[in-house]
């Protein structure tokens, strides 16, 4: 089993066959636009948007349910947390356990925004492989240093991965069966250290085995990225929901401001 699976990159939707460069540009401004929302009403718009993102990507809904349960996991103990000890107005006691009506709003309003930037993520940045993604930041004037650590971390872990079904086969041949005890304890600290100094001599046999082939510090492609006619459409139509999402935020309340005024 390989500890780096694309199962999102593998379709033939319409977001599938976008240029990288697009999508690439378009979550990450979505991503932070939703980050920075203050307001409910712009997570949740962020949220649509995503879920419109998902639906053209045509991803199988229990992988994507899958990820979701992930970091939701995480948030949860916001739910349990942040009403508890965030200050404001008190809506239920127990005992010396109080919940406050912003705690509640807090929490509601990172569970938005999480899942929204999840979604948007998944639905574009996940469905371009890595490889792609690592030539598309490279070509939108990164630097090289990062994405050559991106191509590189994709690179080597499964260089880890190989190591590590290498040792566990060993220790299984030779008899190994994990236990609650201080043999097993011992031996899978054996087994990390080992892990890292092969995996080491390893990675720098590959490495000079790329010098031996003339790299000098750039990737080259055989994939050429073009900017279609669906590409135009998808970053145009995606830019005004963009800027929908933005006026959600700070359009409306500026917009109820000025009525009230009135």
């Amino acid at each position: 089993m390989s500890l780096i699976r694309e199962p999102f990159s593998e379709g033939d939707s319409l977001i599938h066959r976008l240029d990288p460069r697009g999508k690439v540009l378009v979550a990450g401004t979505f991503a932070v636009l939703v980050a920075v929302a203050a307001s409910p009403r712009t997570a949740a718009a962020g949220l649509g948007l995503a879920l419109l993102w998902l639906a053209l990507a045509k991803l199988p809904p229990r992988r994507v349910a899958a990820r979701l349960l992930v970091v939701n996991g995480f948030v949860v103990f916001l739910w349990l947390v942040l009403p508890l000890t965030y200050p404001g107005e008190v809506l239920w006691r127990w005992g010396w356990l109080a919940a406050t009506r912003e705690g509640l709003a807090a929490a509601g309003l990172i569970t938005l925004k999480s899942n929204a930037i999840l979604l948007g993520l998944i639905a574009l940045a996940a469905t371009v492989p890595i490889v792609d993604l690592g030539q598309a930041l490279h070509r939108l004037r990164l630097p090289d240093k990062l994405c050559h650590l991106l191509l590189f971390t994709y690179r080597y872990l499964y260089v880890f991965e190989e190591e590590y079904q290498r040792l566990v086969t060993a220790m299984k041949i030779r008899g190994f069966r994990p236990r609650t005890d201080l043999h097993t304890y011992r031996s899978y600290a054996y087994l990390a250290a080992m892990l890292l100094v092969r995996s080491y001599d390893r990675s720098e046999r590959v490495y000079q085995a790329m010098l031996c082939r003339g790299f000098r510090g750039r990737f080259y492609s055989l994939k050429e990225f073009s900017w279609q006619r669906r590409d135009r459409i998808f970053f145009t139509l995606s830019g005004l929901g963009l800027l929908g999402v933005a006026g959600v935020e700070w359009l409306l309340p500026l917009a109820a401001r000025r009525l009230g005024a009135w």
